[in-house]
């Protein structure tokens, strides 16, 4: 069957590009409220290939995930989340090609980063190359979420003060907690509603060693932690006091919450939608942190 430039860049999930962009953007927004970037360094263009190069592994493991979750079960005609291998719009094997591709795409755009920056984001970039293709196996023993922190909060916050600096900040790690978390709530809200049919699948998530109602209660924590923390950091002089702008995040976080509090009475049913809503709250929250930190940069 011939696929369309659109078929595939749907393939890639890319709503979710937020998720991975927006870890890069704050980083950088910090790094600058904090004066430590340098004219004399190619900050932008470091600043776009990291947002590439971050977006293109995401993607790949987007794909290579969605390959994995046909190939194992936990996607199928009675309860799939990508419809595309369901239903042989693609064949498993396009999917696994096109992720390689991907992979392959990602690396190179690393490697040129690697250039204008040095060798020590090699480091970063592999063990995220390896902690990314082995999302599936992870996942499936529950440790995609631990996985997902590091990807996303660690290795992403890391990596991008080495790329945009030519040296690590080991300090800049404190965005991986609020970053992190509420990129991992997005995860866990999925995970926690399909409880039932991953089951079937054979397959262990961390959700499902909580168990659902436990779950339910650490989504709720998660939409929590990231505000708490911001407060935290402004209260310690960590963060620049216009970081606060984020917290108005609250809103929809405390409303994502609430959804998730009618599980006692709703069951399951009380996570529908969240992981999207979550992917919202995650791109309003960076996005607010990283313009906060960034006009504080200005002053």
């Amino acid at each position: 069957m011939k696929h369309s430039l659109k078929d595939w860049v749907v393939a890639t999930r890319y709503w979710s590009f937020t998720v991975s962009a927006m870890p890069v953007l704050a980083t950088a927004a910090w790094l600058f409220s904090r004066d430590i970037l340098s004219a004399d360094y190619p900050v932008v263009l470091c600043l776009i290939l990291s947002v590439l190069g971050v977006i293109l592994l995401h993607a790949a493991g987007n794909v290579l995930s969605d390959y994995y979750d046909y190939k194992s079960g936990v996607d199928n005609e009675d309860a799939f989340a990508v419809p595309n291998l369901v239903f042989h719009h693609f064949e498993p094997k396009e999917y696994l090609i096109f992720s390689i591709l991907l992979f392959i795409a990602g690396i190179a755009v690393g490697v040129v980063i690697t250039l204008l920056s040095g060798p020590g984001l090699l480091i970063v970039g592999a063990v995220g190359v390896l902690l990314t293709a082995l999302y599936s196996f992870l996942k499936f023993r529950a440790l995609g979420d631990l996985d997902i922190f590091l990807i996303f909060g660690v290795l992403t916050v890391l990596g991008t003060t080495y790329a945009l600096t030519g040296t690590f900040h080991p300090e800049a790690l404190i965005l991986s907690i609020p970053i992190g978390v509420i990129t991992v709530s997005v995860l866990h809200a999925n995970n926690t509603y399909d409880i039932p049919s991953d089951g079937k699948a054979g397959i262990k998530t961390f959700a499902m060693l909580l168990g659902a109602k436990r779950s339910a209660t650490l989504y709720r924590c998660y939409m929590g932690i990231p505000l708490l923390c911001v407060v935290i950091y402004i209260l310690l002089g960590w963060m620049h006091p216009l970081a606060a702008l984020s917290l108005v995040a609250a809103i929809p976080a405390l409303k994502n919450q609430r959804q998730a509090a009618t599980f006692p009475q709703n069951g399951l049913e009380a996570m529908r939608g969240l992981d999207q809503a979550t992917a919202k709250l995650q791109l309003v929250f960076s996005g607010l942190l990283s313009l906060g930190l960034f006009i504080a940069g200005l002053l």
